[in-house]
């Protein structure tokens, strides 16, 4: 089912918001703060926004989408190509950056990864929560819906660069607070520095979203072969050390939804049934991965020799 590009609004230097709509005027999926959507551009790319817009609103989506000048032509097109009146395709919405209950919250955005934190502000005041969002980009004029943020007015601590260095993550999360959690979407630098400060928080106190995986060097000959079984069909596959789950199964014929390929965006996720997985992904949290009943398959792996998996 498409979407029909409503309106285009330019939020800042680089930062064009689309609002989406279905073309027959029909409710759109529901969604939840943290929500992304894929969208499918005529090219066959994919490529993931977050859902910034009322939750409650089921008439219409809005996405905010940066500028990648070194980006693979996902946000080229959007800002370049894609026009109101066009339609475009689209998958999800799909959440893994799920806003849970707290007394309190501390909210930290860099650049675009304000745009998932929009509806969690909205919906962490109306359940009567405390928080603070500090959000930092590299100048004032490249942040995006402060005129939006402003009704919060000193709840929010706007943080430009060039005028104000970097983010005091130390005066942030030096020390940890009672009864609250912390979410943080921005670059993986940024991401990286304030999982640094949490080192001594709560478990399960720090939620992240990632727009790249962190650099992780593996050792080859530390990797090992496995077999996958699909469950629908008892039909057997086996992955060499060097190749991943998802790339031998789109070459067997698997029908697998994937994306990103890198385990931060959660589009190819697959049931487990049987089988100990090596996760490997920046998706699931760490309660996710011990229950073991699902599995980002563009990374992750086996711990023994088998998997049974829900396809």
């Amino acid at each position: 089912m498409p979407l029909l590009v409503h309106s285009m609004t330019h939020e800042s230097a680089g930062v064009v918001s689309l609002e989406l709509v279905d073309p027959e005027g029909r409710d759109l999926p529901s969604w939840e703060p943290g929500s992304h959507l894929d969208l499918v551009l005529p090219s066959g790319l994919s490529r993931q926004y977050s859902l910034s817009g009322d939750p409650h609103d089921r008439r219409r989506y809005r996405l905010g989408v940066l500028r990648e000048p070194a980006g693979q032509g996902g946000s080229a097109y959007v800002h370049d190509t894609l026009r109101p009146g066009q339609t475009v395709e689209f998958a999800g919405p799909r959440n893994h950056f799920r806003l849970e209950p707290a007394a309190a919250y501390v909210f930290v955005a860099g650049g675009i990864g304000i745009t998932p934190i929009l509806p969690m502000l909205a919906a962490a005041t109306a359940a009567g929560a405390e928080w603070t969002l500090v959000y930092g980009g590299r100048t004032a004029a490249s942040m995006a819906f402060t005129d939006e943020l402003a009704r919060y007015g000193d709840r929010v601590t706007l943080w430009p660069q060039d005028t104000h260095g970097l983010l005091d993550l130390d005066g942030l999360l030096g020390s940890p607070r009672p009864a609250t959690l912390v979410y943080c979407c921005g670059p993986e630098a940024l991401l990286g520095a304030v999982e640094e400060r949490m080192a001594a928080w709560p478990a399960g106190a720090l939620h992240l979203e990632r727009f790249s995986a962190p650099v992780v060097e593996r050792d080859p000959a530390a990797e090992h072969s496995l077999d996958v079984v699909l469950a629908e069909s008892g039909r057997t596959v086996s992955v060499p050390p060097d190749r991943s789950v998802l790339d031998v199964l789109l070459d067997e014929g698997v029908d697998v939804l994937s994306d990103c390929r890198e385990g931060i965006c959660g589009t190819c996720e697959v049931k487990v049934v049987e089988g100990e997985v090596d996760h490997r992904d920046y998706v699931l949290s760490e309660p996710e991965k011990a229950a073991n009943n699902c599995m980002m398959v563009c990374v992750s792996r086996a711990c023994g020799k088998r998997l049974v998996l829900g396809l």
